[in-house]
């Protein structure tokens, strides 16, 4: 999981002290390579009972434990008169980033609970679904990665889908699985079209992705954006010197990507059925803590005292310094919390694009297609009544606001498309096709192609979604092999542009409205729209004019709308934070 939220691109990137002695402690040398078999081939721990005394409580390295930390008291036991404490909890905090010793710790009984991503919990699924003892329900949403974990590439990988066939170094059982699953799945791959070699430990040893890279078989690399920013020259191209790889960059966050990875907490079946309030009041303490943590850090400046106790003590139990804050801050930084909204989204909206059912529906498949799974393991939930976990909590309405400044987006998709550099950044992209004549989309025939759209805009939140249109050239040319004069041909070069704006524009609106219409919001300021006319078609251009369709089936293919989605990172004039 990511460690550090450094705003990387146009700006200068200065790595906190804490992580820059992780990083220049780490001496060049080969990494050892580990085998990934399903954690059912590697975790042989029987089960037994859950053991009494305090609730043992796993947390990792990541932002969003900060409000389980501040439920507990600021504290690793249950201090009093905490939020867990006022609900009767006695609970034992124990950092564990290694999540096969979480798997070990909760089938012997040490811990009832598991705290990973939703890919973790999916590749444990099959193991700790064995025993219906420990059949995982998993009971709350903490956090959206949104910045902490990156795609680092060499030199010669544009998009993803130029990843076909490379070689990707990947952390064995970690975060990253279910994010190098979904970017391949987007683009039209799997896990087998590209090779992947695990490594062992995901940060600050010579066995991680990071010191993979510096290998010349490795052609890629899943990383936190600490290790990102070292490979790749501060966010940059890597240009060779101190910890960077020449020609590096990153081609992918989860700035961009920022409903990929999920992190969750499941419970043990056997001791929800027995201790079902008890793990009630726990969920309902986090979703209390997240909310008062919120406040701290937006009021931080008029309760400094309370902010830096709070944030010494996640920096004493995440990061064993209490010195660490500016990491602990970074930490917080880079995710962004679910809050009460986003479980009920997350656990009951059947139509949310980035649902747990549909997640893990996602992530199940591409484990099975790397091995990783052997069979579809149904994830349990316990269904929640949300009205009685709202007791309490503040329930702050949240404005919803433009993430990108569209005249900044309106003005850097001109100049692309002026050079023809569209393609530049481009994740993925897609193309329907419509009839002559033709100036509405309909969902009921387009339907399928706007619902990937809508998932496309859900996954990506912080990409530019283009919505190009193209024109059939056949009438200028025809015009043209008749002999009309320049100026004539000027006017329906135009018109052929302004229709091709307006299909985009139709396009646009029906997939903001299907999506409208199934309780998604979309934001619109993610969508640029652009009207290409005669001037990109599929058939290619013959010097300044269109090259002729010699087929019918190439005269239908210039008659699309396509999309592109596009990466505007490093523009940090365009993309507004939240």
């Amino acid at each position: 999981m990511g460690k550090n939220a450094v705003f990387w691109g146009l700006k200068t990137i200065t790595l906190s002290g804490f992580f820059l002695g992780i990083l220049s402690a780490v001496a060049i040398a080969a990494p050892s390579y580990v085998q990934s078999p399903p954690l059912a081939k590697v975790i042989k721990e029987k089960v037994a009972t859950v053991k009494g005394g305090a609730t043992k409580v796993p947390v990792i390295t990541w932002g969003g434990d900060i409000p389980t930390i501040f439920a507990n008291g600021n504290s690793a036991k249950t201090a009093k008169d905490s939020i867990f404490a006022e609900k009767g909890l006695n609970i034992q905090l124990v950092r564990e980033d290694k999540f096969e010793n979480q798997v070990r710790a909760y089938l012997k009984g040490d811990s009832p609970y598991l705290r990973g991503t939703m890919g973790m919990i999916n590749m444990a699924a099959e193991v700790i679904s064995k025993d219906q003892r420990t059949a995982p329900l998993v009971i709350y949403q903490l956090s959206w990665s949104t910045g902490g974990d990156a795609l680092v590439v060499k030199p010669g990988i544009k998009k993803v889908k130029d990843l076909r066939g490379k070689t990707i170094a990947l952390q064995a059982y970690g975060p990253h699985v279910e994010y190098l699953a979904q970017v391949l799945r987007d683009a039209g791959l799997a896990l087998s079209d590209v090779k992947v070699v695990w490594l062992p430990d995901l940060t600050g040893t010579d066995h991680t992705p990071m010191m993979a890279l510096y290998e010349n078989n490795v052609d890629a690399a899943m990383v936190i954006i600490p290790d990102a920013l070292a490979l790749t020259s501060n966010g940059t191209v890597g240009d060779g010197s101190e910890d960077s790889v020449k020609g590096a960059k990153i081609l992918l966050s989860t700035k961009t990507a920022n409903r990929v990875i999920a992190d969750v907490y499941a419970v043990r079946s056997d001791y929800y059925q027995s201790h079902r309030a008890e793990v009630e009041k726990f969920v309902h303490g986090l979703l209390k803590a997240e909310e008062t943590v919120k406040t701290l850090v937006a009021g931080k400046g008029s309760q400094a005292a309370n902010y830096r106790q709070m944030m010494g003590a996640a920096a004493q139990i995440l990061l064993d310094s209490p010195q660490a804050i500016p990491d602990t801050e970074a930490l917080w930084g880079d995710m962004e919390t679910a809050g009460y909204q986003g479980n009920i989204d997350f656990f009951s909206n059947p139509q949310y694009p980035r649902s747990m059912t549909r997640l893990s529906g996602d992530i199940q498949k591409s484990l099975k297609t790397a091995g990783l799974m052997g069979k579809d393991i149904s994830l349990g939930t316990p269904g929640w009544d949300f009205t009685r976990l709202k007791k309490g909590l503040i329930q702050t309405a949240k404005t919803a606001k433009p993430r990108f400044d569209t005249g900044q987006v309106a003005s850097i998709v001109t100049t692309k498309q002026q050079q023809g550099a569209l393609a530049e950044g481009e994740l993925f992209s897609f193309e329907i096709y419509f009839k002559p004549n033709q100036a509405t989309f309909s969902t009921e025939l387009y339907g399928d192609q706007f619902k990937k759209v809508i998932d496309l805009a859900s996954t990506y939140g912080g990409a530019i979604i283009t919505v190009e249109g193209h024109s059939d050239p056949m009438g200028f040319l025809k015009k043209k092999k008749g002999g009309a004069q320049p100026v004539v041909l000027g006017k329906i070069k135009q018109s052929a542009k302004n229709l091709s704006v307006a299909r985009a524009i139709s396009v646009r609106d029906s997939v903001i409205a299907l999506a409208q219409q199934a309780g998604i919001s979309l934001d619109p300021s993610q969508f640029a729209v652009v009207g290409h006319g005669i001037t990109s078609p599929l058939t290619g251009m013959c010097g300044a004019d269109p090259c002729p369709p010699k087929t019918e089936q190439q005269w239908l293919s210039n008659m699309r709308v396509a999309f592109r989605i596009i990466q505007v990172e490093a523009e940090s004039s365009v993309f507004q934070p939240l």
